[in-house]
């Protein structure tokens, strides 16, 4: 069974973050987005087909002709125009029964299995607190009647989760969907298109992880889901004084120093070096060849690869790009002192993240001077830089 992996979208709520590479690409647990898709379907997927287009060279790069063995199909979209726009590209590759995810989710094994044992045509439901935010599932039994976009008034608690078991019938569905009101082509308009055909849908019920990664909080929450799911493992240098607790990943080539102090989960990349006298706790992921220096504190973050925290520095709830480098001394705030939640500006608006505890976003080769300090829900974009000793309130690109 192929398995389709749609991967083309720019990912512009997660800017700066996305300036460089495409949303898959974002580490998060070890190693890229996607490849955590990827691995959910291993058991199910003879073939990979992946969907890119915005930077997809990137992509191909990264996975190459292969992942752990099982073929991948590149296609290229040269303007997307929406999901059923993406499944559509595929036609001329795939041939028979296939399932569609989306490259920037997190998700369990157990949802691609459960849409690959399934017979013919089927959609991925979960049960949510609050539906009108979703699209939402009518049933009839085990199958589907409709499809509701965030309906003010839901028939059902069932969200549409994004995941697709389909026939080749559905490229049929496709060629006569029109533009949505967005100026797309959505998928569920094409699934509408077989329910009046007459074509029997399946609803499969899932109740695993669920996350679509969409904006840079979530990246933080996705690399917290998928750390917990994680056991020790240690193969890299780990000093005797160094001390060690919970889930921690350390590979081959990653430097753990005298008195360093890991709780977990964390994962650390090879080639990293951390410490002396570090303190990395929570959900972290540290990236290849990243240096966390002496008397620096990580908490909750994510640290790409090739960045330096060098010594004397503060990092919670925080996502660091490639290349970063923060200056000695440099203090990222993950609190508001009046307890309240924290805002950050996403494609202009200013959004309530819901978390009370939230630092930096850091695009890729930004740099802090000594001593700077970076309010909770700020961005730094790409290349930015600060002054010694500089409060930035503000987002700076």
């Amino acid at each position: 069974m192929d398995g389709v992996i749609l991967a083309a979208g720019q990912g512009t709520r997660m800017r700066p973050l996305t300036k460089p590479r495409p949303k898959p690409l974002l580490p998060v647990a070890g190693k890229p987005l996607c490849a955590h898709v990827l691995d959910a379907c291993a058991e199910v997927v003879d073939r990979y087909v992946l969907v890119t287009s915005y930077r997809g060279n990137l992509i191909r790069e990264t996975f190459d002709d292969a992942y752990r063995g099982t073929p991948i199909t590149y296609i290229e979209q040269d303007a997307p125009q929406g999901t059923a726009d993406a499944v559509g590209a595929v036609s001329n590759v795939v041939h028979d029964e296939f399932i569609v995810l989306n490259g920037d989710v997190v998700i369990d094994p157990e949802l691609p299995n459960s849409l690959a044992a399934t017979p013919g045509t089927a959609i991925a439901s979960t049960p949510v607190e609050n539906p009108t935010s979703y699209g939402v599932l009518s049933t009839d039994g085990d199958t589907l009647a409709a499809i509701f976009e965030k309906p003010a008034d839901p028939p059902t608690n069932l969200a549409n989760v994004g995941a697709y078991a389909f026939e080749p019938s559905i490229f049929d569905a496709i060629s006569d969907t029109s533009k949505s009101d967005r100026g797309e082509y959505e998928i569920t308009d094409s699934i509408r298109r077989e329910l009046e055909r007459g074509t029997s849908i399946s609803v499969v019920e899932y109740t695993g992880h669920w996350l679509d990664v969409g904006r840079p909080w979530e990246l933080l929450t996705a690399n917290e889901m998928l750390l917990s799911m994680q056991e020790t493992t240690i193969r890299g240098t780990v000093a005797d004084s160094a001390t060690i607790t919970g889930a921690v990943v350390i590979e081959p080539g990653a430097t753990v120093s005298d008195g360093c102090y890991l709780e977990g989960p964390i994962y650390i990349q090879t080639g990293a070096e951390v410490g002396p006298n570090a303190h990395i706790r929570g959900a972290t992921h540290i990236g290849s060849n990243v240096h966390i220096g002496h008397a620096v504190e990580i908490k909750n973050s994510i640290i790409a690869e090739n960045s330096a925290v060098p010594h004397l520095s503060y990092v919670g709830d925080s996502v660091l790009g490639q290349s970063v480098n923060l200056g000695a001394g440099s203090q990222i705030a993950n609190l508001r002192h009046d307890q309240e939640t924290i805002e950050m500006t996403v494609k202009g608006d200013r959004i309530d993240t819901g978390k009370r505890k939230l630092g930096a976003v850091i695009g890729d080769g930004a740099k802090t001077a000594i001593n700077s300090s970076l309010y909770p829900g700020v961005k730094l974009g790409v290349g930015a830089e600060t002054l010694p000793g500089e409060e930035i309130k503000h987002d700076r690109d």
